[in-house]
């Protein structure tokens, strides 16, 4: 089935990772997937939570917000409604969690990595770009702790990323666009490392509820989208790789 934008059922829309977006954080990137934009970004802070404080660990987490303009109306800025919203503390909850999987938190020391994710222009999927472009950024951010001495290497136990499938119309769909997302009868939202484990799974039924096969179906056609994500991430990195 070809889709409105041109794209087959199980085709992800175009993607390009930029690492090193920002000259000034530890590591940066802007991830590209059709029309949504997010920019992930990483600081280094010598501190840790109040729980983790004299138990030698550190701590990754996440802050997500979507500019004003991103979307087709204009959004209100967290900062003017005085909090942040729930869909925002959700989905800077998930990329916080993504992280932290795959991370040896200990090899860190007590320092905690805060990631920003930005989202410059959406169209669906910002959570699971969000997440794959931070990945980028993490790794960028460790190196640089690696090149200045403060670590003796990356403690990454494995990579993660992130993409949603779902049924729009009767047909399974990878990687969808807003418009499809509004229309899905099902909608999965995926969190995979390149180990074929899964960190997280999101799954709704708006319509009708959905069959083990269908689970097994749609989780199968997510591998397929991800291991495409890995390869883009990996050669993200080699681009920046210094030989």
């Amino acid at each position: 089935m070809k889709r409105a934008n041109g794209r087959a059922w199980d085709e992800l829309r175009p993607l390009k990772i930029t690492p090193g977006f920002q000259s000034f954080a530890e590591g940066s990137a802007l991830i590209e997937l059709g029309k949504t934009l997010v920019l992930c970004s990483v600081s280094v802070e010598d501190r840790v939570p109040g729980f983790l404080r004299g138990e030698g660990s550190g701590w990754i987490t996440a802050e997500y917000s979507m500019l004003p303009r991103a979307t087709v109306t204009r959004t209100p800025r967290d900062s003017s409604l005085g909090k942040v919203a729930g869909r925002s503390q959700e989905i800077q909850r998930l990329i916080g969690r993504s992280l932290r999987a795959i991370t040896d938190l200990t090899a860190l020391g007590e320092r905690t990595l805060i990631i920003d994710c930005d989202v410059l222009q959406a169209d669906g999927g910002t959570r699971t770009a969000a997440i794959t472009g931070s990945y980028v950024a993490l790794f960028q951010a460790l190196q640089t702790l690696v090149n200045m001495g403060i670590i003796s290497s990356i403690p990454l136990k494995s990579t993660v990323a992130a993409t949603s499938v779902g049924i729009v119309h009767n047909y399974m769909m990878l990687d969808l666009c807003y418009d499809e997302d509004c229309n899905a009868e099902v909608d999965f939202n995926v969190v995979m490392t390149n180990e074929g484990k899964f960190v997280e799974l999101q799954a709704t039924a708006e319509a009708k509820p959905f069959s083990k096969e269908t689970v097994d179906s749609l989780l199968s056609l997510s591998e397929k989208g991800i291991k495409q994500l890995f390869e883009a991430q990996q050669a993200a990195l080699e681009a920046t790789r210094t030989y």
